[in-house]
């Protein structure tokens, strides 16, 4: 049964212990432990403390400002937002069917972004974990201490994000908060100087990305009890799927899957995605709490990203990364596909997959045409989703006649995995924190835990509305004289009373 979140217990007498702020994640977040006085586990939440508030203030701005906009919700993914808010808009100006060129350019910054955000979260911020072990000296477990034990690995690390940035520069007009995504097409042709230049690195690229699938199965050869055990627990999910089956990274129909692997539904239309997607909230936390609508809140919950789209698709469409895909379902009977760790794993395939599809992107005579923009019969609304790095992205907008924002709804891959986070969160808590004295490495497996998602915390926050908010008063000594909670609907009650 999945941990029931709202009604653990919450005594005074009960010890809390805060990871604040959760290191080597994007964006600013903390876990919150309540433990008893034989030190075990009563509660464990993860608490998102910033507030961005896009969906607000996009409303009232020219509809053809959004997806430049949208990207300054984040500097690690700012792509996957530019392209999800461009396919929402393509269908306010009915550009129903992009031009072969503008779909191939698209495509190729998609996977480009996809490529650069795996490789810096692998290498980045998971492999010091990884590779020096959960427990190790907080001294070098880092980036810097990677480059100095792991250098050939750190090189490589370095050089794919730098290359995956450079597909993004020549696609999008420059590296971080590129324009080149409109609404019905793209506005920047690729020049064969700039393909050229691509492919010169391509299948060093390539054979870089497989090196990094190895190593994460070598990871987990080498600790195979440990990593399946980690946060391990089954989830529903949910992820787009190309038309026969294949991992479609870039458009799709949605597919979702219960824990036991039965299909929910298939190939559905995002355009409706609000008859089979509903969102929860939370007086604790800014982000919300997405659920399958027929399943409902409590059980409705699922997982998206990575380990979800290399298990979910029926196959690859590039065969180094389908040949990795059957490598990883197979191993060990399938269980790294339920095991929290199996992320990094996936998220290498993942990377893989990318490195081959721009390859195959930059010898399309189409990546290289000057027939870039279509349009059609004015709507006035749409929906984007796309694949991000980590997981399914949702943009809805509504435009009223005066092409300005009326309405924004976004629900981001972080967003999807909140609640399956939580539960990794307490799977870890219960299973190297219960009745010990804490440490800082006991602490950091709650941080590998909430890594292996790769959220992206300032991507998930992002609704306007009532805030939830605890107001405590401590006297001289510490201790607790008074504490008073304003809820989501704007009431304010006293907790103990």
């Amino acid at each position: 049964m999945p941990f029931d979140l709202e009604t653990a217990p919450n005594p005074d007498n009960l010890k809390r212990v805060a990871i604040d702020p959760i290191s080597r994640v994007e964006g600013h977040g903390k876990v919150t432990l309540l433990l008893d006085e034989d030190d075990r586990v009563q509660q464990a939440r993860l608490h998102i403390v910033e507030f961005r508030g896009f969906e607000k203030f996009i409303q009232g701005r020219p509809y053809w400002e959004v997806p430049v906009m949208v990207q300054r919700l984040c500097g690690i993914c700012p792509v996957s937002h530019h392209l999800a808010a461009a396919k929402a808009m393509d269908q306010i100006v009915g550009a129903r069917q992009l031009t072969p060129t503008a779909e191939r350019l698209r495509r190729l910054m998609h996977y480009g972004q996809i490529l650069q955000s795996h490789a810096l979260h692998f290498f980045h911020l998971s492999s010091p974990d990884l590779l020096f072990g959960f427990d190790s000296e907080v001294a070098k477990r880092n980036i810097v201490g990677v480059a100095a034990a792991y250098p050939d690995i750190a090189r490589q690390g370095v050089l794919l994000r730098k290359f995956g940035q450079e597909v993004i520069r020549v696609t999008a007009g420059k590296r971080v908060h590129g324009t080149s995504a409109v609404p019905g097409g793209v506005n920047k042709a690729l020049s064969i100087e700039e393909r050229d230049g691509l492919l010169k690195d391509i299948y060093t690229i390539i054979g870089w990305s497989r090196d990094a699938v190895a190593l994460a199965r070598r990871l987990f050869e080498q600790h195979l009890d440990s990593y399946n055990a980690f946060g391990r627990f089954e989830a529903h999910s949910l992820g787009l799927i190309r038309a026969d089956g294949a991992m479609d990274l870039y458009h799709g129909g949605l597919r979702a899957r219960d824990k036991d692997g039965r299909t929910l539904f298939d190939h559905v239309d995002y355009h409706h995605y609000w008859d089979y997607l509903q969102e929860d909230v939370k007086p604790w936390s800014y982000m919300k709490f997405p659920f399958l609508r027929q399943l409902g809140p409590e059980q409705g919950w699922y997982r998206v990203g990575p380990l979800t789209r290399v298990g979910q698709c029926d196959f690859i469409p590039t065969p180094l990364a389908d040949k990795a895909r059957q490598e990883f379902l197979a191993f060990d009977a399938g269980r790294p596909a339920g095991s929290t760790l199996g992320y990094h794993w996936a998220r290498m395939i993942e990377m893989l997959h990318s490195a081959e599809m721009i390859k195959e992107l930059l010898h399309d005579p189409d990546s290289l045409g000057t027939d870039l923009m279509t349009q059609g019969e004015r709507a006035e609304r749409g929906v984007g989703m796309i694949e991000a790095p980590r997981g399914t992205l949702i943009h809805h907008y509504k435009v009223n006649e005066d092409d300005l924002v009326v309405r924004a709804n976004l629900i981001v891959s972080t967003t999807h995995n909140n609640q399956a986070m939580n539960e990794a969160i307490r799977q870890v808590a219960r299973q190297y924190l219960d009745g010990r004295k804490l440490t800082e490495g006991l602490l950091n497996h709650i941080e590998v835990a909430v890594r292996a998602f790769d959220p992206c915390l300032s991507c998930a926050t992002h609704a306007l509305g009532k805030m939830p908010l605890q107001l405590e008063l401590m006297d001289a000594s510490g201790g607790l004289l008074d504490r008073l909670q304003r809820d989501t609907d704007g009431q304010c009650t006293s907790p103990d009373a």
